[in-house]
């Protein structure tokens, strides 16, 4: 194989920046290369290539966090090069940037139909390729850092209910309520899309409340009481920690969404529009979903019964307008219950 890896340069710089994996360059022309290299190999490790099938064999040994890919390669070209790495799912979040000579500039739309993310053109401009490839690089890295906010919030949102009696479905259930409801009261795509993200941490607090009161079958007693009414307070304090806007939007609907309208809410007692947006329209969520499956303690109640209590909590426990959303979506609110009621039951048999 003729890649090569500048692994004795990359050792020796202790100025390149720290990437997942090195960039790889792939063009048949040894100057192309060169160019490429005192361009690039200042700040990052580097691979190289000189065909398809060497490019390809790079990207399974060296798992590069960007590919620098010529058009014009002998044998395999390189849009063919970019249609066989995206049929390997492991590869789809790598990005191409192809680098073409000026008279291929035409054929952008076919690279991008391959699934290429930029285009360079030859003779190359140092200035540009590396604020393409730093370009590249950040949003690489801020994708993987919301997978990692997401896996944080997965392992947060089952953690909550981990001592108490709700399923693990329900986190996710109630989320997609509430991103429904958001997209209902008009709210911006990324809005709704933050809320549905954050909503799965409304019970972290949870974690501080002794099992034996969570999976109590009967009502509380007062002192009981006292205790599960400290949650909201303990989410917040856990997820308020964090300066990532995702978790502190999740430590506002941790707060918040046990908080009513008219003021009877804990554990602050405020009240209407003093209540965080999020956390009025997670409380509709949190409830419905409450009511509408069955826990060890309860029944489902009917549908027609859960819609009822919540139009007649209105103005008390809920935001009216609120409400109103949630009541004129409810063909979205019902395919989201019947896709989760499917996987619960799947889930069972699968246990069973």
């Amino acid at each position: 194989m003729n890649f090569v890896f500048w692994q004795k340069h990359c050792r020796s710089n202790g100025s390149r920046k720290m990437t997942s994996g090195p960039i790889l360059i792939v063009d048949d022309e040894p100057q192309n290369l060169a160019v490429l290299r005192q361009i690039l190999s200042p700040q990052y490790k580097l691979i190289f290539a000189t065909n398809g099938m060497d490019a390809l064999a790079a990207v399974a040994k060296f798992k590069p966090c960007l590919i620098l890919l010529d058009v014009n390669l002998p044998g395999m070209s390189g849009y063919e090069v970019c249609e066989t790495l995206q049929k390997d799912s492991t590869n789809t979040h790598m990005p191409v940037i192809f680098v073409t000579a000026l008279s291929e500039v035409g054929q952008e739309s076919k690279g991008f139909a391959v699934g290429a993310v930029d285009y360079i053109v030859k003779p190359v401009n140092p200035d540009i390729v590396r604020a393409r490839v730093k370009t590249q690089l950040s949003l690489v890295r801020t994708a993987k850092l919301e997978k990692s906010y997401r896996d944080a919030i997965a392992m947060l949102g089952e953690a909550g209910h981990y001592s108490d009696a709700d399923t693990a479905e329900h986190v996710w259930r109630m989320s997609a309520y509430a991103g429904a409801i958001a997209q209902g009261v008009g709210l911006p795509d990324d809005e709704c899309r933050l809320i549905e993200d954050a909503a799965p941490l409304h019970d972290t607090g949870k974690i501080g409340v002794p099992s034996a009161i969570l999976r109590k079958p009967g009502p509380l007693d007062e002192a009981e009481w006292a205790v599960m009414k400290t949650h909201p307070y303990i989410g917040w304090k856990i997820l308020s920690r964090s300066d990532a806007h995702v978790f502190q939007v999740s430590a506002e609907i941790a707060l918040g969404h046990h908080e009513k309208w008219d003021g009877s809410g804990y554990p602050r007692h405020i009240k209407g529009e003093s209540i965080p947006l999020v956390a009025r329209i997670v409380a509709v969520a949190d409830v419905f979903d409450a009511l509408s499956t069955k826990r060890p303690y309860k029944e489902a109640w009917p549908y027609e019964k859960c819609l009822a209590l919540i139009r007649d909590s209105s103005g008390q426990h809920f935001d009216p307008k609120i409400v109103q959303v949630f009541l004129d979506i409810q063909p979205r609110i019902l395919d989201i219950k019947a896709k989760w009621d499917h996987i619960a039951a799947t889930s069972q048999q699968c246990v069973v």
